[in-house]
């Protein structure tokens, strides 16, 4: 009889050891399940589906393409998968996976993305397996290294003034350097355009010939190495971009692009971490 009876006990120890268990299970996944998503700004989740940079994004809702769950899209709106996201009627898709190109600009080419324009870089884009946007951008008159890729937040933070992240060039002028022109654009220089000032911040500047420089800014300001030569009685006449950060440009030929290494990712998405 005693075994009979601590069998049974132990029989009913198991099955209401496994209720608890299971009901705790359930529990954990129900809270799981019940935790709200993490939600963004419309701009940021725009970029981050690889549609466009943020700022872009931000143009497009100023401009009332974008449009949320059936109302007009207002840059405060907060985002999560739940919601549904239209740009010019076209539903905003799931985000492809993360693209990164290295592409050695040309002297010609326009960033600016116009599908009618010959010389604009749509030409190129629009041939690549995925959708990707210029990170920055190069002058038309000036070569070197571009980087294409449909990751919204590394673009952010790539152009963003507050990083300050360095931008190395090689540029060739039209006339000897001297010790007193190396100086100065490395002190910082002003320039206005029209009723604008304008004023770099100090920077690296060393010769590399005898009207060569190689220049590292910390800013982007737009034809910004031009005009501070042009301020010191100084004309441009080749422009290259060569590094981004400690990313470089390396031995890819003018026109060719390629993709970037595992490391290399890794590298540039903590650029502005170091």
């Amino acid at each position: 009889m005693a075994v009979l009876l601590q069998n049974a006990l132990s029989a009913a120890f198991y099955y209401l050891s496994t209720l608890i268990l299971r009901f705790a299970d359930n529990s954990k996944q129900t809270l799981l399940n019940s935790r709200p998503q993490t939600k963004h700004r419309l701009a940021k989740w725009i970029a981050q589906n690889g549609h466009c940079s943020r700022r872009a994004a931000e143009r497009l809702i100023t401009a009332g393409r974008v449009n949320v769950n059936g109302i007009a899209a207002r840059h405060t709106d907060l985002i999560d998968d739940s919601d549904r996201i239209l740009i010019d009627d076209i539903p905003l898709l799931a985000p492809p996976p993360l693209s990164y190109m290295l592409y050695h600009k040309p002297v010609g080419i326009d960033c600016n993305n116009r599908p009618d324009d010959p010389a604009s870089l749509h030409q190129l884009l629009k041939t690549l397996p995925l959708r990707l946007f210029a990170v920055g951008r190069l002058d038309k008159d000036s070569s070197g290294m571009l980087l294409l890729s449909n990751d919204g937040a590394l673009c952010q933070r790539l152009m963003h003034p507050d990083y300050q992240h360095s931008k190395t060039y090689q540029v060739d002028t039209d006339k000897p350097l001297t010790a007193d022109f190396i100086g100065q654009m490395a002190a910082g220089v002003s320039w206005q355009l029209g009723t604008n000032h304008y004023q770099s911040r100090p920077c690296q500047v060393s010769a590399t010939g005898t009207s060569q420089f190689k220049i590292i800014l910390t800013q982007g300001l737009h034809r910004q190495i031009r005009y501070m030569c042009k301020a010191l009685g100084y004309r441009v006449t080749a422009l290259k971009r060569t590094a981004i950060g400690d990313l470089p440009l390396g031995e890819l030929a003018v026109g060719q692009y390629r993709e970037l290494t595992a490391a290399e990712i890794t590298d540039l998405q903590n650029i502005n971490e170091n």
